[in-house]
């Protein structure tokens, strides 16, 4: 069985996409068909930067999930294939949860295009720059996480926002408590505390502004059962009801991203290969979590397609 896993944020890279679009006339639909729909020139910015430009959140999550579709695309093109064929579940990191329900014909690429614009633009505005933070613990397991998180917070937020995977949590709160929190990260039997360079506490509770956003937009959104079954952030579980689907992106805003959990609860379901399609950060992961028995693959360029294409 395989699974295929979309990056989130932080995958952005000055030049990505640029190879699959000169190769690829699928590709390159994909690139034209998300700037009509955002009504701006992404591609030109994915390609050519500058980098502090696109790393900006509402520009970032609609790259990389351009990204990663053009990619899958380009394999569907390529091999004839497609996803439902080849797929027992999809997952995606945070953002990378829409381009997987992309991917599987829930949201149609115009909408998840204008979802992530949104998105963006609502968690960046949910809170003011320089009231949160955000913060990886190296050689952190779930349980110092939460233990630190806790002890830190003195009233403010701090709470676990990424359970990535056994030896990398991230937490996400008030710029002070995670502060704290790093100062404090040895006291806990934690490696090392490492500020994020990031312009909101993404994944917690300050987050509530963006949720109600996306709850508004959600709302008048048409979603289709997704044609594999999504293994969902908030719940590590599989989900195909839209009802549920609908919701839980909404509780994604404010909760945690359960990626360790989601790679064993794949992996116990029976999956043995996962292919991250426009990224490399979520295969590690995934092997940390899951074990030495599944196989990974980072698909980003056009070798990496041909090498996919093989192993299916």
């Amino acid at each position: 069985m395989r699974a295929f896993i979309f990056p989130g944020q932080g995958s952005q890279a000055v030049g990505m996409g640029k190879e699959l679009a000169d190769a690829s006339a699928a590709a390159k639909a994909v690139f034209q068909e998300v700037d009509e729909a955002l009504g701006q020139n992404l591609f030109k910015l994915m390609c050519d930067g500058p980098l502090d430009e696109l790393t900006l959140t509402e520009n970032a999550q609609p790259a990389i999930m351009a990204n990663a579709i053009a990619t899958l695309r380009v394999l569907e093109s390529e091999g004839g294939v497609t996803l439902s064929d080849k797929a027992s579940f999809v997952a995606g990191h945070s953002l990378g949860e829409y381009t997987a329900l992309c991917a599987a014909g829930s949201f149609d690429l115009a909408t998840t295009a204008k979802l992530l614009k949104l998105r963006g633009q609502a968690m960046q505005a949910a809170v003011p720059v320089g009231v949160g933070g955000m913060a990886a613990l190296l050689g952190a397991d779930i349980e110092k996480a939460e233990g630190l998180a806790e002890a830190a917070a003195e009233g403010e937020v701090c709470t676990v926002a990424n359970d990535n995977d056994p030896s990398q949590v991230v937490i996400s709160g008030h710029k002070g408590a995670i502060d704290r929190a790093i100062a404090m990260v040895k006291d806990h039997g934690i490696k090392r505390g490492i500020a994020l360079p990031v312009s909101a506490p993404f994944h917690c509770p300050l987050m509530q502004p963006a949720a109600d956003a996306m709850a508004e937009a959600l709302g008048d959104t048409n979603i289709t059962a997704p044609s594999v079954p999504l293994c969902a952030n908030v719940t590590a579980a599989a989900v195909s009801d839209v009802d549920t689907i609908r919701q839980q992106l909404v509780e994604q805003v404010t909760g945690r991203v359960r990626w360790r959990e989601s790679a064993i609860a794949m992996a116990e379901a029976g999956v043995t290969h996962f292919a991250e399609m426009g990224g490399k950060v979520l295969s590690p992961m995934v092997k940390r979590s899951a074990g030495g028995d599944v196989e990974t693959q980072s698909v980003i360029s056009m070798d990496d397609i041909e090498a996919l294409l093989k192993a299916i």
